[in-house]
């Protein structure tokens, strides 16, 4: 990244190791930046504390060694109206919505970004383990390319597949190009005070909840029988939202086990289970996309492309074509396990990402 004077960036910082280094690097860089927390949700709940009063002050404590401005910018009514209310729609409507894509989609990269460039700002930048690269397509246009991060245990480009040309050519991710051990170096050589901070594992700018329980407060759902592939009743659930396919801990059946979730059926109000994790039930090839997003201009389909059906999923060689409307269908080369509705399907030609969507229908 180009030494830039006079240009001025404003950090996401979580309060988090890579938004800390995030900021340093560019600070070292030339840049003028300009520290955020994003205060997205403030309310305890059951053993799980929100911890963002934390996570502020350590953002804080990072902003005063890197002598750079400090603000809190409170965003809590568009996260719950934006994010939450997905999230729950989505699971009384019996899908598994990804939280962190919807976030990144509402919050970090549209409220948080314009009002970052509507107060002068140049860039706005944070701790992502994605890179932004200007390339130039066949037609001979140039464009800015979402690559994947080059570490592939933390590249997080999968939760980002609905951004677009406006919003990359303005993003940063200076720890894009770096592993996560290499951050941690930079942490200590900046002698950042929460160089040695655990990563945080809970929903974006939120923390760890208990998800189960979140759900359970805020959704009413009916109980019904829990069955095997063979037929069997075995059991009774709470209700088949609180259950997602491929799950096997928290089902709640005793005796013989492992169990684990085939499918939902919401007719019959059964959820379907199999001790066998290689249930035929749980692999399959062919699903449809709903919310399609292109990173760039929409490719001509049919296209052969990786597709990542989870965080951490590799992309496996699929065929992309078009549906009927604006959906497309997808068929993987091999059948892939708890392909889920309401996961995202993300799109990589190598480490491009050229565009994503919501897994639907599932055949």
């Amino acid at each position: 990244m180009k030494k830039s004077a006079n240009k001025t960036v404003v950090v996401g910082m979580s309060g988090g190791v890579d938004s800390s280094v995030t900021a340093a690097l560019l600070k070292e860089q030339g840049y003028d930046v300009i520290g955020i927390f994003m205060k997205n949700w403030s309310e305890d709940f059951e053993n799980f504390g929100c911890t963002w009063a934390e996570d502020s002050e350590d953002a804080r404590k990072v902003a005063k060694v890197l002598d750079i401005p400090f603000y809190i910018w409170n965003f809590e009514k568009e996260y719950y109206d934006k994010v939450v209310e997905y999230f729950l729609h989505e699971y009384k409507a019996g899908r598994t919505p990804n939280p962190d894509v919807m976030c990144n989609s509402e919050i970090k990269f549209k409220v948080f970004l314009e009002k970052a460039l509507a107060l002068g700002a140049d860039y706005v930048a944070t701790g992502h383990y994605a890179r932004v690269s200007e390339k130039r397509n066949a037609e001979g246009e140039n464009y800015f390319a979402l690559l994947k991060g080059i570490d592939p245990a933390k590249d997080q480009s999968y939760f980002l597949y609905t951004l677009k040309q406006y919003q990359l050519a303005k993003i940063m991710f200076p720890i894009g190009d770096k592993k996560k051990s290499e951050v941690r170096e930079l942490a200590q050589t900046f002698n950042l005070p929460n160089a040695a901070k655990k990563d945080s594992q809970g929903i974006c700018f939120i923390g760890k909840i208990n998800v189960g329980a979140f759900l359970r407060e805020k959704i009413k759902a009916r109980a019904g029988e829990i069955v095997t592939s063979s037929g069997q009743v075995i059991g009774n659930h709470e209700g088949l939202p609180f259950y997602t396919i491929g799950q096997r801990e928290g089902i709640g059946i005793g005796g013989t086990g492992p169990y684990y979730v085939v499918s939902k059926n919401f007719e019959s109000n059964q959820l379907l289970v199999s001790n066998d994790k290689n249930d035929s039930g749980l692999w399959k090839s062919d699903f449809i996309v709903t919310d399609i997003s292109w990173t760039h201009k929409a490719p001509k389909l049919p296209l052969n492309a990786g597709v990542s059906i989870r965080y951490h999923h590799p992309d496996y060689p699929a065929l992309i074509n078009s549906q009927k409307g604006a959906n497309i269908s997808v068929r993987f080369d091999v059948p892939q396990r708890a392909i889920t509705p309401g996961q995202s399907a993300v799109f990589y030609q190598g480490d491009e990402l050229i565009g994503g969507g919501v897994i639907d229908a599932i055949s």
